[in-house]
Order: C-alpha cells, then structure tokens, then sequence
C-alpha cells in the first residue's frame, strides 16, 4: 500500500510550508533516507527524507507552492505504476491546433529564493530539437540573489522553448518541454506571447509534470551552450551562489574577472582563471621592476598656438589635441598608432597613420590600450616630471621658460632604447617645426 508523504510541521505556529525544491521526480527509485524535497517556513528551511523504499509517485505539488501541515504531496509506492489517485479527465479548455504544444515532460521556472516571483532566464545551453540527457544543463536562470544552471531533468529531445533569453517568467509557469522522440516542428516562442491555455500541456501528459530538478550551481561539465552573458549595464556581476562564496572564503574579486572580459556568469571554475590572473599589486611590482627609461629633452623657442590656429584655419584641423597627436605619434613609426591625450579635465584618443597630419582621426567607442600617453601639463605649474613607467609610454610636455620641456618615461619592455630615442627626437622636431609634418 503506498505511503503518504506530508507536509512536516516544522515550528509551534507554522500553518503551511512552501516547497523550494523536488530533489527526486515522479516515478524515481527512493531509499529510506533519501532527502525527497526542501520545505520552507518564516524561520526555517530544511530537508525531507524518505521514510520508506519505494517508487515516487502522485505528486501533487510543486516547487514554490505554499502547502498546508498535514497535507499529502506525494506517495511512496511499491511499483513504478501504482498510484492511488483516478487518472486526470480531459481538459476542456485544450488548445487549438494551432497553439497545440507538443506531448512530453514540462520544464517548469524553478523557485530559488524566498520571497522570488520570477526569475529572468539568462540563457539557453540546448537548441530547439537537441537531444538532451536528464542531467545536461538546459538553460540558466538568475534571481535578485543568485544565477544558477538548471538540468533538463528528463532524457529526450527540447520539443519547445517557451521563453526567450533575457525574459522574466513567473516561478512555475512551462518554459519547456523534453519529449521521448525527435519532434518534427520544435516550437519557439516568447514567454510573453503565450496564452494561458498555451501554457498548459497536453491532457495526456499532465501526469508527467513536475518542478524542474534542484538547480546545479557549478557543474562540472557545461554542454555546448549558447553564447555567455554579457555584462551588465547595471553593473552587477552574474555568479552561481557556490562560486561568490568560495571567492568570498578565498578572498578573491569576482570584479577582476569582468575586468579581464570574462564572460559571465561565473560558476566555480571559473575561479580558477580568477586565480591565475595577475593582481594589481603583482602587475605594479612586475611593473616597478622593469628597468626605467626616462629621457628629456628642451626646446628654446616653441610657439604651439600660432601653429593650432594656422593649422585650424588653412589645414581645416580644428582639434589641438589631434595636431600633438599627430606629431607625437608619428615617432612611434607604425601603420595605426594609437596615441592618448591627457589634458587637465580630460583624456581622448586618436588614431594616427603614417603620413600626413590630416589622416588623424578620433577613436569613437570603448577607449582602447593605447601605444603612447602624451600628458600635456603646459597650463600647469609643473616644470619636471619623474613619475615612472605605466601601462604605457608617456610624453609629458611642460612649460620651460619660453620653450617647451619633453620628458619620455617607459619601461625597457615597452620601448628599446634606440627606439625611445627615435620617439623623443621625432617629435621634439615635430614641435619645433610641424610644418614639416602637415605635409
């Protein structure tokens, strides 16, 4: 005779309990001991063993549901097929044909939180008609709290996607559908589109339905996925809840990886890259113990101004940033340099090709790793500068009486000496005679 399972009473003044989690399905093997789902008060969470052998059946209730003490939600019984409750009657409110969903197991949007009334699914990792196994990972979702892998549950073929990624879907509602055979018309649809009758399955296999299986936040193994998330505008960091807690144990920065263009989410192993990065502290000591370079060089008698306004009106260069890029840039000798000014107030950079002044042009977009840094401190009281090697070379200009000072600072890595020496030669010529250069 098949047992029943209840709902526990898990507190003196509990009332009901909601169930967060199936961790076995209808039809499963169960051992005496097997924790069968996670049930939820206003002050306790905790697991539900099996008492007895058996087979799963008859449940009743799914995960986010919120169930009255002493209610049955399930059976243990005997066989596979026993059952103490009548066969489902035929829907009368069935779908028409043309909104008919195909006939399988139904995926439904698992609860993860507490107080979660949807969850935005992130991403498929299986494509409309693949074959999944019960355990492949079919889609990722993420709450306010977390982001976590969701497995098919079932052995078969993704029949129908129901949500599009990027999309909020209530907890329960069907975003899938895994049938036994390959279909011959997968279905995909917007979760928002759907009707309510679209969202319920076929009669024939409302006896199937269950809650998706306990999330599995860091597998092992990921299927061929859909491509990763980007990262937020909002600036949050995606992670499953097991990779933020081994990086809050470990003391590691789950923003250095979005730093290094990471694609999120994050699950555990990608804790390991994280580790392999290089720190800020490492990367300043690789970079203090690079041999310096620091060459200067003095020009008597330079007047940049009259040459921006003579270049603004004849040469139609209106940008004075874009003139001493141009003319520090072409020391570098390369195709396309790309070289950033540094001004008080503000930093732009500009592409510059060999040749004539004029091919200078702005970089439009996300600012990029520049191949030079001119720092012009020529309206500041500054006169000398012995600040290091950065991530890049710098051209520092400043004031020297009626002239002009440059100083070069870099590291052995970023320029040979000959070459720093080319780049400080080149442009202070440039700046003591840039007509030479707009040609």
């Amino acid at each position: 005779m098949p047992l029943d399972v209840i709902m526990p009473a898990l507190g003196m003044a509990q009332d009901t309990g909601r169930i967060v989690a199936w961790h076995k399905a209808s039809g499963d093997a169960v051992a005496a001991g097997d924790v069968l789902f996670e049930v939820e008060t206003d002050k306790a969470t905790m697991e539900v063993e099996a008492q007895e052998p058996g087979f799963l059946t008859d449940v009743a209730a799914a995960a986010g549901d919120d169930v009255p003490v002493g209610d049955v939600i399930a059976r243990i019984a005997d066989a596979p097929g026993d059952s103490a409750s009548p066969s489902p009657a035929p829907s009368d409110n069935a779908s028409s044909p043309a909104d008919a969903l195909p006939e399988g197991n139904s995926v439904i949007m698992p609860t993860l939180g507490m107080a979660q009334d949807t969850g935005q699914l992130v991403a498929w990792h299986k494509t409309p008609g693949e074959a999944v196994a019960e355990d492949d990972i079919l889609f990722e979702v993420e709450t306010d709290k977390s982001t976590v892998e969701v497995p098919a549950g079932f052995d078969g073929y993704v029949a129908a996607q129901l949500a599009e990624a990027g999309e909020d879907v209530p907890v329960g509602d069907i975003i899938a559908i895994i049938s036994a055979t390959p279909p011959d018309t997968p279905v995909v649809r917007r979760h928002a589109t759907q009707t309510v009758a679209n969202n319920t399955p076929p009669a024939a296999e409302d006896t199937n339905r269950k809650p998706s299986p306990p999330p599995k936040p860091d597998p092992e193994r990921r299927t061929n996925a859909a491509p990763a998330g980007t990262p937020r505008s909002d600036g949050r960091i995606l992670a499953s809840p097991k990779a933020r807690r081994l990086a809050r144990e470990q003391g590691l920065d789950l923003e250095h990886l979005v730093q290094a263009g990471h694609p999120q989410p994050y699950h555990v192993r990608d804790l390991e890259v994280l580790k392999a990065l290089p720190t800020q502290a490492q990367a300043m000591q690789a970079q203090a113990s690079q041999p310096a370079r620091r060459l200067t060089a003095e020009l008597t008698s330079v007047d940049l101004a009259a040459f921006t306004n003579w270049a603004a009106e004849h040469a139609d260069i209106g940008d004075p940033r874009a003139l001493l890029a141009g003319l520090a840039g072409a020391g570098l000798e390369r195709d396309d340099a790309v070289v950033a000014v540094e001004q008080p107030g503000g930093l732009r950079h500009f592409h510059v090709p060999r040749g004539a002044l004029g091919g200078v042009t702005p970089h439009d977009g996300e600012d990029p790793s520049p191949d030079l840094i001119l720092r012009d401190l020529r309206q500041a009281r500054i006169t000398t500068v012995a600040i290091g090697p950065e991530h890049a070379p710098v051209l520092t200009l400043t004031t020297c009486g009626e002239g002009l000072s440059l100083t070069l600072e870099c590291s052995a890595e970023q320029l040979s000496g000959p070459a720093a020496v080319t780049l400080l030669s080149e442009t202070a010529g440039r700046l003591e005679q840039p007509l030479r250069h707009l040609l």
